[in-house]
């Protein structure tokens, strides 16, 4: 089964999400930080990450490129999240290695259509 690691502040969203991509049969994994996440990584490196852009101790963008320098860190598929409709933001996570992005708030719609068939099993 393919795994995803849903990194958020929020537990609503985690839960949220976590239920969503159960649906469509992944794996999920949580982390309320980037400093979490990477740890949770560094153990074991998911299919798929779900990346909130504002978190305390560790933003999304410097998980990031954490992650994305990390050996086997180029593996997984990212989906940077945010609220800010901020094309700059936005430019910033891509080319630190987002594979996509989408705003909060989310449907099930726009979550499934990033992570379906994504990663295959």
């Amino acid at each position: 089964m393919k795994s995803c690691l849903i990194v958020d502040d929020s537990s609503v969203v985690r839960k949220v999400a976590g239920r969503i991509l159960e649906d469509i049969d992944y794996i999920i994994e949580e982390a309320e930080d980037g400093q979490e996440a990477f740890d949770k990584c560094r153990q074991e490196m998911p299919d798929a990450i779900l990346l909130d852009w504002q978190m305390p101790i560790m933003t999304g963008l410097e998980f990031l490129k954490l992650l994305r320098a990390y050996v086997g860190g180029e593996k997984p598929h990212v989906v940077y999240m945010t609220t800010e409709n901020d094309i700059g933001q936005i430019a910033l996570a891509l080319k630190a290695g987002a594979n996509d992005y989408m705003m909060k708030p989310f449907d099930r719609d726009v979550l499934e259509a990033k992570f379906h068939g994504v990663v295959a099993e």
